[in-house]
């Protein structure tokens, strides 16, 4: 089943075009990883996907199984199953972070019919799941990512990858900031939700994380487009050569369009 379907995908934000002709098709049981320096415009498509108004849809189509994603409203998007991971997650002062995953658990099976959980069912879950991640009680407790360290508000974010178990799962440079230990955490939490009914796109600058999280297909974003396309070791030979190779390689056919 396709999961992810894009189709000639530009996408400008303050007036200026940063994708410029995206596609990517990504199946049930697979694993991309989107890489590229700095200014590529990866973050941007992870929020174009999501929703987010800042970022304006010129041409193309996305699709989640099937479904047009451009004509959802973000809350729509997540109940259809799509998650985003933000690279830099947010803190609400005043939410408590026990309650608002009780909440969108639960806004979730309310939309596939299912029975909502009660309280002390969903904290025996969320204790559970919680652990595995290293999250202690305390923080639970505390409003969503306040006075989190960074490590802390990536594991939270695992923590509601692991709650919501979404048919597809975007990564946005979840690793960046990491040391190793916290690093094979969030890469557990990665490798224990996939299966052959879902799907993650995990964008990264770098290769350590894909040492954990193997990829079944690695594509290279630079300048707003995908230069090139290949299996793991397209993402180890960058590790070894840098980006510089590739795109001075490539150079002749990546010529930037006059937009």
């Amino acid at each position: 089943m396709k999961i992810l379907t894009i189709e000639k995908l530009e996408v400008g934000v303050a007036g200026k075009k940063i994708l410029k002709g995206l596609d990517i098709e990504i199946n049930s049981g697979e694993l991309h990883a989107i890489m590229g320096p700095n200014g590529s415009g990866k973050s941007t498509l992870a929020n174009a996907l999501a929703g987010y108004p800042a970022f304006t849809i010129i041409s193309g189509t996305a699709k989640l199984k099937g479904k047009d994603l451009f004509s959802m409203s973000p809350e729509q998007r997540a109940r259809e199953g799509l998650f985003l991971a933000f690279q830099y997650p947010i803190e609400i002062q005043g939410v408590n972070t026990a309650y608002f995953l009780k909440a969108a658990l639960n806004e979730q099976r309310k939309y596939r019919n299912l029975e909502e959980i009660d309280a002390f069912e969903f904290l025996e879950i969320l204790k559970s799941k919680a652990s595995k991640l290293g999250i202690s009680d305390n923080l639970l407790n505390r409003s969503i990512n306040y006075g989190f360290s960074g490590g802390e508000k990536k594991r939270l974010e695992m923590l509601q990858l692991l709650l919501l178990s979404p048919d597809l799962a975007i990564l946005d440079e979840t690793d960046s900031g990491l040391d190793i230990d916290s690093l094979k955490v969030i890469a557990d939490a990665i490798n224990s939700v996939r299966s052959s009914e879902n799907a993650q796109l995990v964008i990264t600058h770098y290769q350590r994380l894909l040492d954990y999280v193997v990829p079944d297909r690695v594509h290279v974003l630079y300048k707003g487009r995908i230069i090139k396309s290949d299996g793991p070791e397209l993402a180890k030979e960058i590790e070894k050569r840098g980006y510089d190779y590739l795109i001075n390689d490539l150079q002749p056919e990546i010529e930037p369009v006059n937009t």
